[in-house]
């Protein structure tokens, strides 16, 4: 199994030929499916957005098996998003976490729409995604003194990514022991709609 800055790099090298358009011919390879159905080794685990323009395997260009994917609206960290990681970590070994975050996440622009009244979540289960994601972004709005909107919400969307890195180091004792004993790396990314780029949060990333 790949170490934490191995998996890290093996993922940063993947979306530079995404961006270049120089993805790997192998990625889809179905005798590759075919060895994987006794066991499974995947070399990171990534807590995405379920927006349908940003697939992980795709902008990481990987295939079966290398990626354990976890997609809710917003990247949000609740009970079962930090139970799929901690199964993943403990079962498979797996020493990267990523959590991915992208630029104009609706989710972000619903919470947003919600504190300053421009819309209200009817259904129950909306709101409780963006009353997830609203302390991350109310922190934003206290310290901001401009109304630029397209600032704004990529300042919340960072936000929200560092929030869900910060809730899946403290919110697991499970995932704590790992980080603590073995080697267990949690990282925020922010993926680019307009160019494909994935910047890695924090100066936590190799250098490119």
């Amino acid at each position: 199994m790949l170490t934490a800055l191995e998996a890290l790099a093996r993922l940063q090298e993947g979306n530079r030929r995404f961006i270049a358009n120089q993805t790997t011919s192998d990625s889809l390879d179905q005798a590759r499916r075919a060895a994987l159905v006794v066991k499974q080794e995947p070399f990171a685990i990534i807590l995405g957005c379920s927006d349908s323009r940003v697939p992980a395997e795709l902008v990481f260009d990987q295939g079966f098996g290398d990626l354990f994917v976890i997609r809710v609206a917003g990247n949000i960290v609740a009970p079962s998003q930090v139970g799929s990681v901690e199964f993943a970590a403990s079962r498979f070994g797996t020493r990267l976490v990523v959590v991915l975050g992208h630029s104009g996440c609706g989710a972000i622009t619903a919470t947003l729409e919600e504190i300053t009244g421009q819309a209200t979540s009817q259904s129950r289960n909306l709101r409780s995604i963006v009353d997830r994601v609203r302390p991350s972004v109310e922190k934003i709005l206290t310290r901001r003194e401009d109304n630029d909107e397209e600032t704004l919400i990529r300042d919340a969307v960072r936000a929200n990514v560092r929030a869900s890195v910060h809730q899946l180091k403290r919110g697991s004792e499970l995932l704590e022991e790992l980080t603590v004993n073995d080697g267990l790396l949690v990282v925020g990314a922010e993926y680019s709609l307009e160019t494909g780029v994935v910047t890695f949060l924090d100066n936590v990333a190799l250098s490119d």
